[in-house]
This record gives C-alpha cells, sequence and structure tokens, in this order.
C-alpha cells in the first residue's frame, strides 16, 4: 500500500508542487519517472535479495528505507532535491515490493493463491483509489511536503508489524551473485529510453539528439540480454520467459498501468488547470476510476481461479479501450457527467487486469523463484507508469505545441502577442495559459486562454487514441495466455 500510495499521491498534488518550486513539465514528470524508474531497474534485485536472504528481512530494510527517503522528500526546498530523494524512494521500494508477493506465493496453497493474490491487489489498489483524495486534501489543506510525511509513521508502523507477525522464507539453493553488470545495463538502458522519449517535446523525434538516446537505449538493451543469456548467475531468468502466459502477464500488467498512469498525470492537469477544481475537488472526482480498482480487484482474483486469467485479462482490456475512446470528446467545458462513467469503466478494467496478469506471472513461476516472478511483475508495474508518462507526455506536449498556432488564429489573436503566447509552448503542455499585461483587457486574455486550453485538449485527445489503441492490442496479448484450470490445481510452469 505505501510503494502504490505514493505512485498516485503526488498527481493531484503536481501543479502545487510545480508552482511551489517553479517546476516544467519535464520537472513534474521526473517527479512521477524518478521514482518508478528506480523501481523499475532494481524491483528483479530486490526480489533476489529477498530469496536469498530472507524476504522478511529484505522486506523490512525496505520499509524503514522508503520512511527516511519520505522524509528527504518532505524537506526539499528545490526540484532537484525532490527528484532526488524521490529515486531513494524507489530503491527503498524495490526492496519491499517484490517481496511482498513472494511472501504470498511461499505461504499459501495453489487453492488459495488466487484468493491471497485478489486480497493483495485489492489492498494495494485501496492505496491507488485513496492516493488523488489523500495528496489532494494534504496539499489544498496542509503543503504538498505532508504527503511524503505521512510515510514515516506508517513505515515505522509496517516494519514493526512485518517482524513480528511474518515468518521468514527464503530460498536456499539461491545463487549468492546479483549480477551487477546486468542491474548496470539494465539501469543505463532504461534511463536512456526515457530520457530521449521525455526529450521529445523540446528537440522533436527526428533529432539527432532524441535518436541518440534512443539508439544507445536499445543497444545497451541487446546488451542486458545477452548478458543475461550467458551469466552463470542472471538478474534475470530468461528461461522464465519460456512460459507464454509469463510473457504475456508481465505484457498486460505493462500496458495496463501504461494507462491507469498516463490517464492520472494528465486527467489531473484537466481537472485542475482547465476546469479549475481544487485537489481535493480533483482527488474526488478521480475516484470513479481509482476507488473502483480496489473492490474489482478482488473480483478479478475470483474470476481468476474460477476460469483462468485469459478471460478476465481479454474483457479487460477491451473495456479499457472502450473507456478511452469514450474520454476523447472532452472540451473545455464537458460536465463531469461526460466524465464519470467512463473511468468507473475503466476502474473496473484495471481491477480485472492486474490481478489476472499478476496470477498469470506468479502462478507460472515456481515457488522457489517467487522473489523473482514478484520482481518481474512489479517492474512491469512500474515500466508500465513511467512509460505512461514519458511517451504520453511526449505526445501531448508535441500536439499541444502544433496545435497552438492555430488555436491562436481562430481565436482572433495574431501578431507580436500570438508570438509571445508560442514561446509558452511548455505551460500550454500543462494546461495553463501564459501570463498578460493589464492593457490586454480581460476580454482579449479570455481568448487567449481558450485557445491555449483547447491547444492542450488537442494534445490530450491524441494521448488518449493512443491509450485506446495500446489497450486494444493488449486484448490480442491477452488471449496469449494459458486458459487455466480450476483452484484445486497447482499452477504449472511451461
Amino acid at each position: 500500500m505505501m510503494v502504490a500510495l505514493d505512485g498516485t499521491v503526488v498527481s493531484v498534488a503536481n501543479p502545487t508542487i510545480g508552482a511551489d518550486l517553479g517546476a516544467s513539465l519535464a520537472g513534474l514528470q521526473w517527479v512521477t519517472n524518478g521514482y518508478l524508474l528506480a523501481l523499475a531497474v532494481l524491483l528483479v534485485a530486490g526480489g533476489k535479495l529477498g530469496d536469498r536472504f530472507g524476504r522478511k528481512l529484505v522486506l523490512c530494510v525496505g520499509v524503514s528505507g522508503f520512511a527516511l527517503a519520505s522524509l528527504g522528500c518532505a524537506l526539499s526546498s528545490s526540484i532537484g532535491p525532490l527528484i532526488a530523494c524521490r529515486v531513494a524512494q524507489g530503491l527503498a521500494g524495490a526492496l519491499l515490493m517484490p517481496n511482498t508477493l513472494a511472501i504470498i506465493r511461499a505461504t499459501f496453497a495453489p487453492g488459495q493463491l488466487n484468493r491471497a493474490v485478489g486480497i493483495w491487489g485489492g489492498s494495494s489498489s485501496l492505496a491507488t483509489a485513496s492516493g488523488p483524495i489523500v495528496g489532494g486534501m494534504l496539499a489544498q489543506h496542509v503543503s504538498w511536503q505532508s504527503i511524503f510525511l505521512l510515510n514515516v509513521p506508517l513505515g515505522a508502523l509496517a516494519a514493526a508489524v512485518t517482524w513480528a507477525a511474518v515468518e521468514e522464507s527464503r530460498d536456499e539453493r539461491s545463487g549468492r551473485g546479483l549480477d551487477p553488470p546486468g542491474v548496470a545495463l539494465l539501469l543505463g538502458s532504461l534511463f536512456a529510453l526515457v530520457w530521449g522519449i521525455m526529450k521529445t517535446q523540446t528537440h522533436g523525434w527526428g533529432a539527432g539528439y532524441t535518436l541518440g538516446f534512443l539508439g544507445a537505449g536499445a543497444a545497451l538493451l541487446a546488451a542486458f540480454a545477452w548478458r543475461e543469456a550467458t551469466a552463470r548467475q542472471p538478474l534475470i531468468p530468461l528461461d522464465l520467459f519460456r512460459s507464454r502466459s509469463f510473457s504475456a502477464g508481465v505484457a498486460l500488467v505493462a500496458i495496463g498501468l501504461f494507462a491507469l498512469f498516463g490517464v492520472l498525470f494528465f486527467i489531473t492537469l484537466y481537472l485542475q488547470r482547465v476546469h479549475g477544481y481544487s485537489p481535493v475537488e480533483t482527488g474526488v472526482r478521480m475516484l470513479p476510476l481509482t476507488g473502483v480498482i480496489a473492490f474489482t480487484a478482488p473480483i478479478g482474483g475470483v474470476l481468476t481461479e474460477r476460469f483462468g486469467p485469459r478471460l478476465p485479462l481479454a474483457a479487460g482490456m477491451l473495456i479499457l479501450g472502450a473507456a478511452m475512446l469514450g474520454l476523447r470528446p472532452l472540451a473545455p467545458h464537458s460536465g463531469y457527467g461526460a466524465i464519470w462513467p467512463w473511468f468507473l469503466a475503466m476502474g473496473v478494467a484495471l481491477g480485472l487486469v492486474i490481478v489476472s496478469a499478476t496470477q498469470a506471472i506468479v502462478g507460472d513461476a515456481p515457488v522457489e523463484r517467487g522473489g523473482i516472478a514478484g520482481g518481474l511483475q512489479a517492474t512491469a508495474n512500474q515500466l508500465g507508469g513511467v512509460l505512461g508518462t514519458a511517451v504520453l507526455g511526449s505526445v501531448l506536449a508535441g500536439r499541444a505545441g502544433a496545435a497552438l498556432g492555430a488555436r491562436l488564429e481562430e481565436a482572433g489573436v495574431s501578431g507580436a502577442l500570438a508570438g509571445t503566447v508560442l514561446e509558452w509552448k511548455g505551460a500550454v503542455a500543462q494546461g495553463l495559459a501564459p501570463p498578460l499585461p493589464r492593457a490586454a483587457g480581460a476580454e482579449l486574455a479570455g481568448r487567449v486562454g481558450e485557445a491555449c486550453h483547447l491547444a492542450f485538449l488537442d494534445g490530450l485527445h491524441a494521448v488518449i487514441l493512443v491509450g485506446a489503441l495500446v489497450a486494444f492490442a493488449g486484448a490480442g496479448v491477452a488471449l496469449l495466455v494459458r486458459r487455466g484450470r480450476p483452484s484445486g490445481g497447482a499452477p504449472a510452469f511451461g
């Protein structure tokens, strides 16, 4: 719940953080992506540490480190230290997150595993649901720093309860090596890819700077795959991916979180910057999306137990794509009635997808590799979030910037004033309108603001379309998942 909460609690507070620290859109993206990327890179290593040294021990270390890093976030006075402390949060989260699933895998018999994973998914989904509301209330009535201070007492309590209540488990046959070269190659490849994607907002997709980073990321990723195939003790045993269900499950977790984080990041900007809602009002309006996941995740566990993961995965992805298309007609003055039914449908879909895909991953892996499987599940989770904010952020910024000139022309804004507004493309991509001199008058300022909001929505519509197409592709991937058996059968591998 702590890791999931910090993935979404910042979303509603992002506009407040940006205004207080003077952050750009890229800076705000790194507040989210620095956390998610650190998680993604080291989650498998965190799972291996738990397999080797004891999952209970590593979980407690991770919880304690997470609380300390949260304190550092709260004490940050500029965007750079905040991003650094968010990275530290991600590193600590990489120790605790995979070992939660590994402990569940080691504790429950096959007949109980689906329900246990459903409860696990419901718990983390409850945190995801409460994140925007908790973040909105604290950012509006206390300060954005308080959203991080919340983790300090929670971390202390979680570490104490874990140490007292959880039985230690480990894989006695686990190798001692953690494959540092593999970790370095994975870190370098993911950083280069995400950095290159985010820099398309300023350099464009065809620029040498962008292509250089994307090419370097692809080369490092290929080197990582070669390293894992030849290493005696690889970070990620590639033979796990011989299971079609396992591979498809990893892909589907990433696709589902791609949509969730992409929508959370940009819809909160739309609700606050275009509609003018407060952080609390925004968090409450996100509840049909985030809150319903807490209820549909356990249902996904029951459906997976009864029918296997294929049916809920395919249905969830189709519902997700249709719901995203339903959000495409959003306009600056759209009523909430045009939003919440699609949020509700997305919440239903994500609850089905996340739990069913998790079962496809963890249930298909051998028990002794529970930590690695849990790490890969959480890695796919965080990578989906990173790519959701990075790729869709690039799409939004590019489309909004390209549409701004035409929108200003439609509003009758031209000449030097139009040139001045065009220099604020970065702000427009956040749903903001540039400040105008008082001499411009309220009527002209209103037309400029409307043009900027329409350009932002042009970008948002493009983001929603890309997300929908990715979700529909995910429905095809879901057909690759093994149909499954009734709950009494032991999970298979292969």
